[in-house]
């Protein structure tokens, strides 16, 4: 009958034996509608086993011995073959039939018992009746299983990956015509909904994560596909709306523009035009990702134009019809098919998945008549407002729904369709996307079948046309991160496509002819010459177009990528509307307008663009010169002027060849650009910058670097310009890579001595020191610098500055005014009793080292200020000791007498340290036992011996000392166990 039994046999390998396992099959009309197998195995795909049976069933169909169905047997046998047979059966299963066997006998011999009832009895085998439903198998507790886990990993373990194939077996299950296919995107819709995640996004009113974005999408796409089948039958339908409404007025629905809570409402509801953006959202409906499904359910199939178009390729207008305008069929008598785009763009998807390929081809060709005949009717609207338009240098019309980014992804659509009639394969199959398919498909030119004249037209070549003009397309940009988002990702998968197009003659002149059309398209090509302020950017579409065309037609390419470089977004237009200069506002969209997430993703891309043109430009200054102007007036960003300038540079000096000097200007100007944007504003990479500018001028020359020099005011901070401009541009390696002559050498050196005086005069805290470095080999200069910082130490300069400068002259054998330096940078200096590990200790050492070196005068002129500045006891008995170590003035000052003599702790000057040393030590002692603890008093006591030493200099000192002692004693009684240790040490 209709059930197929064997015996599978798994033959054995490394890890397992062998095994063998039973499998049971039931079909009926050519499906197979239920299987079981003892491998347990659990997926929504049949087992290797159940496989393997089926097709020995099919290849070898005379080795399976068929048999009619069992009740027909059983009717054969007379009363004691039944008996027999029973018995039989029962004892070579007898452990697990005996029970019901047991039951079935005492049922059939009770008179009123259900089973016998009913006429007849089952037969297994015997197949199912006429009315039955009869579908595929399908596990469907295996189906939500698996989803359910699928989801529950989150878009990890290639989870998205497992659930995108799962929507592949759907749409494979629809080409086939498998009626399982809604029914498994019925179980594959139930899991989603009940995704607990659903409801955590919710509540906390983030929006759903990229990746399960995508899969809902695709999801609400697919039903979109299964309610448009234009075969299935009226109360299907109705069942799937029921269905679609009930998963979408749920609250945890996902909404077709990816935000949960307050979003912005949706553009899709074809606006009024004039009323922009403004409307509130509380007058748009909902909208969730199964409203276009259910909207879809509204659509039938019944329309006899349409039917005409998709059944016959040579629907055509009668000749005599064709004077005047029609809605049916355009002038060459071709059917159009006036629908809303993407709508008519879901049909085609529709007759694709149900395998209809062929209709969805007619459908195709219709709606691309259509978009050219509304192509030509928006030229010639524009023709007569052009004028108008170009005063006021922006429009208002534009298309509030994008079909590039479109949930319905139209234009992919159509692009699909057609290439897959192109292809070169045995097996024409559907791409799915995420295939890890590295291999780009091949595309042979296939004539358009159609009844009219013009037979030059190529599948291929109405796909490349589609692709451009839906990319073309003005559009607003919709609302929402999400949104737009998807137009950025929709975009560069067209492209992706468009990319594996060999772009033979047919096709450069499809691109030709469509580029020029967008070119003069005004406000309905995102390519003309006024669009919208809020218009989608054109700068990926450009640079795919730039590099296309190049090699054919290099003039177009440029005047399109020049054209597409606008972000009007960022830009405030002059009153006037004077369109050739608009003024520039820094990359900050004004808050009446809508909200761009993807700004930074935008500039990079027109970032981009430019950086393809200016690598296709070297070489030509004219070509370049343009760029570079389209570059200063439409990017806003200084660091991505700076990536261009970097990249530019890049290309002009490769390391096998010379320097292109064309692109190295460019790379400077854009460089000297940055520096002005960003001289007064806060910019992290701000040093990389500039010293890569000094190197880009180094490559152009020695003018570029005279002029960055001269006006470096204009470039550059004071510190910068003397700190790494002048001194890299002093250095050893760049007089090496210039290979300067004595006078180019000395003309570059007057510039940085001049800069480096400029840059003192403005800021000579920060700049004195590289000043005198940058002017010592010039004796006036040199002054002059050095005039500058005497003037500016008593007002500007720390004494840390100050200090550096006076090591720097010492260095430089200028001691005296080294000496005088110190002597200013004493006066700014307070170091209190408790600093004795002060940074600016150092500094006071080396000052009274220096002066006692020069002798007794200077060391009796810097004392005073010493014991002014410094109360530190520590650090006034180590100047007090160097000083008596060894004799004054060894420094040798010419034209000096030097005594020779150590100098007195009792006469002036160091009458006066030793004085103040001692308070210091009185003061330090008190400050330090108002607030001492007990873990302190050994440290203290070190402390009071190293006092002791400082004032037996005196020559009453141990009197002092004895004194300061029974003072201290008296004081601090009270602190007894100190006072203990202070009698052990000093008694």
């Amino acid at each position: 009958g209709f059930h197929l039994s064997g015996t599978v046999t798994e033959p054995a390998t490394a890890t397992e034996p062998e095994m063998t396992y039973k499998v049971a099959i039931s079909f009926d009309r050519c499906k197979i509608t239920s299987v079981t197998c003892g491998c347990g195995n659990k997926d929504i795909f049949y087992c290797a086993h159940v496989v393997a049976l089926s097709l020995y069933r099919i290849r070898k169909p005379d080795q399976v011995k068929l048999r009619l169905p069992i009740s027909e047997t059983l009717f054969q046998m007379n009363r004691d073959q039944l008996q027999k047979f029973v018995q039989y059966l029962i004892t070579a299963h007898h452990t697990e039939v005996l029970p019901t066997a047991q039951k079935l006998a005492d049922e059939i011999l009770s008179s009123n018992s259900e089973i016998n009832q009913v006429h007849g009895a089952p037969d297994p085998t015997a197949g199912a009746s006429i009315d039955d439903e009869n579908c595929w198998h399908l596990d469907e507790e295996q189906v939500r299983e698996q989803v359910k886990l699928f989801l529950s990993q989150g878009g990890y373990y290639g989870s998205g990956k497992q659930l995108n194939s799962m929507f592949a077996k759907v749409r494979e299950m629809l080409r086939m015509r498998d009626s399982n296919g809604a029914r498994m995107l019925t179980l594959i819709t139930e899991q989603f909904m009940a995704d607990p995640r659903l409801s955590l996004w919710r509540q906390q009113g983030t929006g759903i994560t990229e990746k399960c974005r995508q899969l809902w999408d695709e999801l609400g796409a697919l039903w979109v596909c299964v309610v448009l089948n234009p075969h299935c039958k009226l109360e299907e339908k109705s069942c799937w709306l029921r269905q679609l409404r009930k998963w979408g007025e749920m609250d945890v629905c996902p909404l077709e523009d990816g935000n949960y809570g307050n979003e912005l409402p949706n553009i899709t509801n074809a606006l009024t035009q004039s009323s922009g953006h403004s409307q509130d959202s509380l007058a748009r409906p909902r909208r969730t990702v199964f409203t276009r499904a259910i909207e879809g359910c509204d659509l039938h199939w019944q329309d006899s134009h349409l039917q005409r178009i998709i059944s016959s390729d040579f629907y055509m207008s009668p000749s005599y019809q064709r004077e005047g305008e029609s809605l049916l069929f355009n002038s060459q008598g071709q059917p159009l098919w006036l629908e809303h785009v993407p709508t008519a763009c879901a049909r085609v998807d529709a007759l694709r998945s149900h395998g209809y390929p062929r209709e969805a081809l007619r459908l195709t060709v219709a709606i691309i008549n259509t978009l050219r005949l509304q192509q030509q009717r928006q030229l010639e609207i524009y023709k007569h407002q052009k004028k108008e338009l170009l005063q006021r240098g922006a429009t208002t019309i534009t298309n509030l729904e994008g079909w590039v980014g479109h949930p319905l992804n139209p234009i992919g659509c159509l692009f699909l369709t057609l290439t897959e009639a192109c292809r070169l394969e045995e097996e024409n199959c559907l791409e799915i996307s995420d295939t890890g398919d590295s291999k780009p498909p091949v595309y042979q030119h296939v004539p358009v079948v159609t009844g009219s004249q013009d037979g030059d037209e190529s599948y291929l070549s109405l796909a490349l046309e589609v692709a451009l003009m839906g990319m073309g397309q003005q559009r607003v940009m919709p609302e929402g991160l999400y949104a737009q988002d998807k137009v950025c990702r929709n975009e560069e998968q067209i492209i992706a496509r468009l990319q594996d197009l060999e772009l033979d003659p047919v096709l450069v002149q499809t691109l030709r002819k469509q580029c020029i059309l967008l070119l003069e398209g005004g406000p309905f090509s995102g390519l003309g010459e006024v669009i919208h302020r809020e218009s989608v950017p054109m700068h990926t579409f450009a640079k795919y177009l730039f590099s296309a065309l190049l090699p054919h037609d290099a003039d177009l390419a440029y005047k399109l990528a020049l054209r597409a470089m606008r972000l009007p977004v960022l830009e405030t237009t002059a009153p006037s509307g004077d369109v050739t200069h608009p003024h520039h506002l820094v990359s900050v969209v004004p808050s009446r307008y809508p909200r761009w997430f993807t700004l930074g993703h935008l500039e990079s891309q027109q970032c981009e663009l430019a950086s393809t043109m200016l690598t296709a430009a070297k070489g030509d200054m004219l070509r370049l010169r343009t760029v570079l102007e389209a570059i200063q007036k439409n990017i806003h960003s200084s660091s991505l002027i700076f990536k261009l300038a970097q990249d530019a540079f890049k290309i002009a000096t490769p390391a096998d060849s010379n320097s292109d000097t064309t692109l190295l200007n460019v790379a400077l100007e854009l460089g000297l650009q940055v520096m002005r944007m960003t001289l007064s504003t806060l910019n992290w990479r701000r040093r990389e910058m500039v010293r890569w500018l000094v190197t880009c001028a180094t490559e152009v020359g020695v003018r570029a670097l005279v002029s960055i020099l001269q006006s470096w005011y204009s470039l550059f901070t004071p510190t910068e310009a003397t700190s790494i401009v002048a001194a890299t541009v002093m250095s050893h390696n760049t007089i090496l890579r210039l290979s300067l002559d004595y006078p180019q050498r000395e003309e570059l050196a007057s510039c940085a001595r001049t800069l480096a005086l400029q840059c003192a005069m403005k800021d000579p805290q920060n700049c004195a020191l590289s000043a005198l470095t940058l002017c010592e080999k010039d004796h006036i200069a040199f002054e002059t610098a050095y005039q500058i910082v005497i003037d500016a130490a008593s007002t500007g300069m720390t004494y840390t500055q100050l200090f550096t400068i006076a090591r720097y002259m010492e260095h430089r054998g200028y001691p005296l005014r080294a000496f005088k330096l110190a002597s200013l940078a004493m006066t700014h200096l307070n170091l209190a009793y408790n600093q004795d590990t002060h940074p600016a200790i150092n500094d006071v050492l080396w000052a009274c080292a220096l002066s006692h070196s020069l002798g007794k005068n200077e060391l009796a002129a810097i004392i005073p200020l010493v014991v002014k500045s410094v109360h530190c006891a520590t650090v006034l008995s180590d100047i007090l000791r160097r000083c008596t170590m060894t004799a004054p003035g060894l420094a040798g000052i010419p034209g000096r007498r030097n005594s020779g003599k150590l100098m007195s702790t009792d006469k002036a000057p160091l009458r006066q340290l030793l004085d103040a040393t001692i308070s210091a030590y009185i003061n330090t002692t008190h400050s330090r036992l108002t607030h001492i603890s007990p873990r302190h008093y050994g440290e203290f006591i070190e402390f009071l011996s190293k006092a002791r030493e400082t004032f037996l200099l005196a020559q009453d000192g141990h009197i002092q000392f004895a004194q300061f002692i029974d003072n201290l004693k008296q004081i601090y009684k009270g602190k007894k166990k100190l006072m203990l240790l202070v009698r052990e040490r000093f008694g």
